[in-house]
């Protein structure tokens, strides 16, 4: 599992993007509190109530929405 740090401009860390062998992704915030999902097979990113909020890979939209 490879785990992608992403940090705002000044350098901060906001969120985490881990990517799991299958291809499938969970969003995290600083706090490690699950955001929500991408899945590969199905092509979508869902929030963390299961909610589809995108078709393809948009995990970066979920960072700031908790």
């Amino acid at each position: 599992m490879a785990e992608e740090i992403i940090r705002e401009f000044s350098g901060r860390i906001i969120a985490y993007i881990e990517t799991k062998p299958n291809g499938d992704k969970v969003v995290r915030a600083f706090s490690r509190k699950i955001l929500g999902y991408y899945y590969k097979s199905r092509n979508v990113t869902t929030d963390f109530y299961g909610r589809i909020v995108a078709q393809g890979d948009c995990c970066t939209m979920l960072i700031g929405r908790e």
